[in-house]
């Protein structure tokens, strides 16, 4: 590939990558064909919680980092200078707040010429939180090796290596990335020589048990489920479709996808000791408590926050403490002092019916 052909090349990703963004922000994709399943979960109220509200511990460990609420800030992106502008607004709301940050795909920094903002000014905005490095499960089979994924973790001093898997997206997109031969094998020998743990997600269809069990068979360190009920990107690939026929098969698999309450109850009865990450639609704080409560041991949120994130550092700082205050209110509200506490919280229905 010529330098013209790289630089083509990098401009249309990361035009792409900033459409994705507008298009999720744009109200028609508001309702969601499919819900997350964590409405189900509906805790039995305590009226007598004997706690005090402020004291609530909330903290956790993670990557060998203290956190002062189970939230991840998950993969985001977008065109170099947007998601330069948005990585920073998240590096610093992260760090006030004591929570982790997973960046979105690093594939423009690696192979372009822009690094949107993934490099080492992320760390020096966050330096006590962990962060986490992204590269595509399909880009291991395409030249991507320990090589890639080293520097992928060091330009931004990352904890881990999240690998995302997002078979339906690129099966939807044009000119996307459908050849997925070897791709588990591919994991199980980046987890061998790796320097940091790595992390696998899905980006919105969820992961089922047996998928979580090989995984975590291979060595991997924890699992994002990424369930259905948030962001739908075939929904996304929907809106971006020149022709009709493209978008009507888009459009078709909107729907498709393990509902995230669904995927996280799977994946921690299928991997009881490996560390779950519950994400897709999680939209407030309450969600947060009923992904742990399922099974998770932290929540990761990308869509709800991504407006405050395009603005400004104060708003992302906000939209956070809210969530966080929302889940203190589920902790005072079920009488759990701790996240262990909130673990074992009576519900009205069982948690199997999620």
């Amino acid at each position: 590939m010529t330098k013209r052909d790289e630089s083509s090349s990098t401009a249309d990703i990361g035009a792409r990558k900033s459409d994705h963004l507008d298009i999720v922000l744009a109200p028609s994709l508001a309702s969601q064909r499919v819900a997350s399943g964590l409405d189900r979960v509906v805790f039995e109220h305590v009226a007598l919680p004997e706690l005090s509200l402020a004291e609530i511990d909330l903290s956790t460990r993670f990557l060998g980092r203290r956190l002062q609420a189970p939230l991840l800030i998950s993969s985001m992106t977008g065109g170099p200078e947007r998601a330069a502008r948005i990585n920073a607004h998240l590096a610093e709301a992260a760090e006030e707040l004591g929570i982790a940050l997973a960046v979105g795909s690093q594939r423009i920094a690696l192979e372009g010429r822009a690094s949107g903002g993934l490099d080492g000014s992320l760390r020096r905005l966050a330096p006590s939180i962990p962060i986490l490095a992204n590269v595509g499960g399909a880009q291991l089979v395409l030249g991507y090796g320990r090589s890639e994924a080293e520097r992928a973790v060091e330009m931004i001093g990352a904890d881990a290596l999240i690998i995302h898997l997002n078979p339906l997206q690129e099966a939807l997109q044009e000119g996307g990335d459908t050849d997925w031969r070897g791709v588990m094998a591919a994991i199980e020998a980046l987890v061998a020589v790796l320097s940091v743990p790595v992390v696998v997600k899905e980006v919105g269809a969820g992961i089922s048990g047996p998928i979580a069990r090989r995984l975590a068979d291979a060595g991997v360190y924890a699992i994002d489920v990424a369930g259905a009920g948030g962001t739908s990107w075939a929904a996304v690939e929907a809106e971006r479709a020149a022709e009709p026929a493209h978008r009507d098969t888009a459009l078709l698999f909107a729907g498709w996808g393990i509902p995230t309450a669904d995927a996280i109850l799977d994946v921690r009865e299928a991997c009881p000791e490996t560390l779950v990450i519950g994400s897709g639609g999680i939209a407030s704080g309450l969600d947060v408590a009923r992904a742990i409560r399922l099974g998770a041991d932290l929540a990761g949120q990308a869509a709800a926050s991504l407006a405050s994130a395009d603005h400004s550092a104060e708003a992302t700082s906000l939209h956070f403490r809210t969530v966080i205050a929302q889940l203190r209110v589920a902790c005072f509200c079920t009488g759990s002092a701790n996240l262990a506490a909130l673990r074992q919280a009576r519900l009205v229905a069982p948690a199997t019916t999620a």
